[in-house]
């Protein structure tokens, strides 16, 4: 009996595998581009058997930085991908019938193969795309690539890339994060004080990546950085401020005159701030909210 699940164990199981097939359906990841000349914002969505969103426009601005254009048909991961979710999601549901543990275990490190190998393939195809430039295109700048973040923020130029899991892929974590959880609910009972040691060490975990992924202010370059508002370069290390929203683009003022004329005209919005920060008159950087 002890290599077998429990009933409720078994629906969880059931559910996920649910979950995966909705994945197959929904966007996965997304990549939201901003520019002043489109202040609504550009987005490319990645489904599991194609791209959608703004792919046209997005391919005509490609164009112009020697950037390969986007198109399904070119991607053999959109081929593939759809029988990878759709298979994990029916060994799901084998799982739940043949009620072993050995089997749920299999299908847990099953699914933490195909998160890693998605990230990395996904990280290989940014680059690519990003690096290979056509050495004819109308703007060239030097040193310059346009490889967008596997997550979270970054410039390119005048366009700000924002990279983030869609609904589908929020699902997908969703699915991981169960996984693991009932992982841990199993060892506990399995181990005793071993498995109650485990949750401690997973927090501790995901304690470190979040602040790996914190977003801060950015090193004030003097005679190199331009306010972002007057366009004047910084020259007087007694002032200075700087806007992290919350995506993690960062707006550079040479005053605070600046800071809030900005903030007043909208760049960024109120509701994009995450943090304010002032460089002190003293030395140092305070901080605001």
């Amino acid at each position: 009996m002890k290599r077998r699940l429990s009933s409720s164990f078994r629906g969880v199981i059931f559910l996920l595998s649910l979950a995966m097939v909705a994945v197959l359906y929904l966007p996965i990841w997304k990549i939201e581009l901003s520019a002043p000349q489109y202040p609504e914002g550009l987005n490319l969505q990645i489904y599991a058997n194609r791209i959608g969103g703004d792919v046209d426009v997005v391919n005509g601005l490609n164009h112009y930085i020697g950037m390969h254009t986007l198109h399904t048909r070119d991607f053999v991961e959109f081929v593939v991908l759809p029988f990878i979710i759709g298979g994990f999601a029916l060994l799901g549901f084998l799982v739940a019938l043949v009620n072993r543990r050995a089997a749920f275990y299999g299908w847990a490190g099953l699914f933490v193969l195909i998160a890693f190998t998605s990230m990395i393939d996904f990280y290989r195809w940014e680059y690519n795309y990003g690096h290979n430039l056509n050495p004819e295109a109308p703007i060239q700048v030097p040193g310059m690539a346009y490889q967008p973040p596997l997550l979270g923020y970054k410039q390119l130029l005048n366009f700000g890339a924002y990279s983030i899991p869609d609904t589908g892929g929020w699902i997908f974590v969703g699915v991981g994060v169960a996984l693991a959880v009932l992982a841990v609910v199993d060892l506990r009972k399995r181990w005793g004080r071993v498995g109650r040691v485990i949750p401690g060490v997973a927090l501790v975990g995901v304690v470190l990546l979040l602040q790996g992924c914190q977003t801060g202010p950015e090193p004030i370059l003097y005679g190199q950085d331009d306010c972002s508002f007057c366009k004047m370069s910084f020259t007087d290390k007694r002032f200075g401020g700087e806007v992290c929203t919350k995506k993690g683009k960062v707006y550079k003022f040479d005053d605070l005159h600046c800071l809030v004329e900005s903030m007043k005209a909208g760049l960024p919005s109120k509701g994009d701030v995450g943090a304010v920060y002032f460089v002190s008159y003293l030395g140092g950087v305070d901080q605001g909210r």
